[in-house]
């Protein structure tokens, strides 16, 4: 049984929120209708394992694609109700066109299209419910939805970068950890039958390397465990207060990626504040609805305090300013917009600019990354080889660090030595021996060679 929470109006027009256990959500509409109740809003809550599922999300892509058509079909003068159901049969998405036949389904008895998306908040973020209801009260829905097309189109395009930067990282670590599997569960294996003729206590460093190797070989299921295990603690543990508040600070801290996460928080800032209060939304409702938008808690607490002291008649620009994550850039701009009264244009400008900002970020994460990930993976397979070496040097060292360095250099010499070829001369040098100079010029005879022993034959 499924748990959800939901927002009703009842027979007296009074509003209700509780929770119900259905099977799934038509069971809880159903319950909930056969009540007599309006349902305002229906979301399951979710699971204790942090809302792990396989429900396909909706992009800003999608919901920019849906404003942009519908709102040609509205201004060709579609009603909304035979528009809604017109894009329900073109969105690919399922969980977008689901949300779309609730709407449709609302509006036919008789509710406001601002009130059938909130049926589905999880689909439907608030800047787009806002607006869409500002739209429904000036009569200029068409406007409303090209500004929620441009804001969704700009906020892809700055995901996208993000995303861009992360993913040239990510393939190289998942092709590290494919290789070191191969490593330790294909190349080692074959040097453990060797180790124990060897009859020798083996290095630390090697037995570690084996053990490892068999832990991965044998008990890969445990490792498995263990990743799942640290993916959901870690996952928990951000959930909690303490949890949050530090990752907060690592988000905003962190080399490299705090600076990131700054420019982009102050981009989605500026950008929907002004497509807030451009569709004559207050200052004070925008500045809630930006802080519900954001992911870091310091920030997001922060501008709350900074709606507070909007609604005492504070400007924007003083709590912005007494906020330190943020550069001192963006309260400024919003300063020179307050005094102008143009602040929507000068936030949009001020969005523009952070949105080059990020993109020059995301390339110096890049080109930071890139290296530091080889340097990594040379390290890990070096270590490899490094334990490797050491085992077998160390019968003929007894550990001494100069005899294992001497006994490698023999090595390297005697591997030279077997790549020189040698033949019958007359008058001449064999080839590969011209360097040694200390020898007399030959004579008639024969040349002999070992891989350590050179012989003149008169």
């Amino acid at each position: 049984m499924a748990v959800f929470n939901y927002k009703v109006v009842d027979r007296d027009g009074k509003n209700k929120k509780g929770t119900i256990e259905a099977p799934n959500r038509d069971g809880a509409e159903k319950k909930l209708k056969s009540e007599g109740y309006s349902i305002m809003s229906l979301t399951e809550q979710s699971s204790p394992l942090g809302g792990i599922g396989f429900k396909k999300k909706v992009k800003s892509r999608d919901l920019g694609v849906f404003c942009k058509q519908f709102s040609a079909v509205i201004k060709a003068g579609v009603t909304i109700i035979s528009a809604l159901e017109l894009m329900g049969d073109q969105i690919e998405n399922k969980t977008l066109r689901k949300a779309i036949a609730d709407a449709r389904t609302y509006v036919e008895k008789g509710g406001t299209l601002a009130d059938a998306l909130r049926v589905n908040p999880d689909v439907f973020p608030p800047i787009m419910i806002n607006m869409v209801a500002a739209g429904e009260m000036s009569g200029n829905l068409e406007i409303c939805l090209d500004r929620l097309v441009e804001h969704f189109e700009k906020d892809n395009a700055l995901s996208s970068k993000i995303k861009g930067a992360m993913t040239y990282p990510i393939v190289v670590l998942c092709v590290m950890v494919i290789v070191i599997i191969v490593v330790l569960v294909a190349v080692i294996p074959n040097f453990s039958s060797m180790f124990e003729e060897m009859g020798t206590q083996l290095p630390l460093a090697t037995r570690m390397m084996m053990a490892a190797a068999d832990f991965v070989k044998y008990k890969w299921w445990l490792l498995i465990i263990i990743v799942a295990a640290i993916v959901f603690g870690v996952k928990f543990f951000k959930k909690t207060p303490f949890g949050e508040q530090l990752f907060a600070n690592i988000g905003l801290k962190a080399p490299i990626f705090g600076n990131l996460n700054v420019k982009t928080a102050c981009s989605r800032f500026a950008r929907t504040m002004s497509t807030l209060m451009a569709s004559g939304i207050s200052m004070i409702d925008a500045v809630e609805q930006v802080a519900k938008m954001m992911d870091n808690k310091i920030i997001r607490d922060g501008l709350m305090d900074a709606k507070v002291q909007v609604s005492k008649g504070v400007p924007l620009s003083k709590p912005l300013k007494d906020m330190t994550m943020l550069p001192s850039m963006l309260s400024a701009m919003t300063k020179i917009g307050e005094e102008t009264g143009d602040i929507e244009e000068m936030l949009s400008k001020v969005a523009d600019y952070y949105d080059e900002e990020v993109e020059a970020a995301t390339n110096a994460l890049t080109a930071a990354m890139e290296p530091m990930i080889m340097v990594l993976l040379a390290g890990v397979v070096g270590m490899i080889v490094a334990a490797v070496y050491a085992s077998v040097l160390q019968p003929f060292c007894n550990g001494s660090p100069e005899m294992i360095w001497c006994a490698f250099s023999t090595m390297r010499l005697r591997f030279a030595c077997r790549k020189i070829s040698f033949r019958q001369t007359v008058g001449t040098q064999p080839e590969g021996m011209t360097s040694l100079r200390m020898l007399p010029a030959p004579t008639l005879g024969s040349w002999s060679a070992s891989p350590t022993i050179i012989i003149r034959q008169v």
